[in-house]
């Protein structure tokens, strides 16, 4: 047995674990912070295995947590700008997003989608030493740094770019950290690189936010005393993603 496939059962074992507790937790809605994880978990289980594509159960696995992340994005939005709202004192647009969270939380626990990832993710560990046993797992190592080295290509082109696209740089910027996480052994990345993907992302993640709250504001009246402030904090955003990317640029160009 490869220590590469150890460690991608070890990985997929660990993330069915925190997914069920996920679950617990949202179905006895015991903090705010529990469809989050789910999500930051499920977003390490498909970086885990994007470069295991044609392994059995793969594909299964990444299609049914593709499903699961169509339910919860437009739900945790809500979460975040209810949040934000509430801790900007506009409290009663703020409980008007947030209300049925109980019944939110639980709706998800319960999901045919939630269901069926931790059902497949329950056989996957088998699925892949089955694989393994016949053979097509061979030089994993080699095909897993391949896949992370074409993203790290694809991002730098990206960046690159005079005209790039802040909302695809957000999604490879994730793809390429959380592919690095899954396989730190690979050290594509070291720790100052990490942290400057980190903060890429949540400087792009706030410009994002800002974007589709003032979308939100056209049809919505009760935003209409934020906009002002979402336009001038995008604003400022769209000046501090462009600075942490030219520093990105920089140090990935160095790794």
């Amino acid at each position: 047995m490869s220590a590469m496939m150890n460690h991608v059962v070890a990985q997929v074992m660990a993330l069915h674990v925190r997914l069920l507790a996920c679950r617990e937790r949202l179905a006895a809605d015991t903090d705010s912070e529990a469809l989050h994880d789910l999500r930051t978990s499920l977003r390490r289980l498909r970086s885990l295995l994007r470069p295991l594509r044609g392994l059995p159960g793969v594909e299964q696995m990444e299609d049914a947590a593709r499903s699961l992340g169509t339910l919860t994005t437009p739900l945790r939005d809500r979460e975040v700008l209810a949040l934000h709202l509430i801790a900007q004192g506009h409290d009663a647009a703020g409980q008007r997003r947030a209300q049925g969270r109980v019944t939110t939380f639980a709706g998800v626990a319960a999901s045919a989608q939630l269901t069926r990832v931790l059902g497949i993710l329950d056989s996957l560990p088998l699925f892949l030493r089955a694989a393994e046993r016949e053979g097509m797992a061979n030089d994993l190592r080699k095909r897993v740094d391949k896949r992370l080295v074409k993203q790290w290509h694809r991002l730098q082109a990206a960046i690159d770019d005079p005209d790039h696209d802040r909302h695809r740089l957000r999604l490879l910027i994730k793809r390429v950290r959380y592919g690095d996480e899954a396989y730190p052994q690979l050290r594509h990345a070291k720790k100052p690189l990490q942290r400057l993907l980190k903060q890429a992302q949540a400087d792009l993640g706030d410009w994002h936010d800002r974007l589709q709250w003032l979308v939100q504001a056209r049809e919505h009246a009760d935003l209409a005393p934020c906009v002002a402030q979402w336009q001038a904090q995008l604003q400022r955003a769209e000046r501090t993603c462009d600075d942490t990317l030219k520093t990105l640029r920089r140090a990935a160009s160095r790794r």
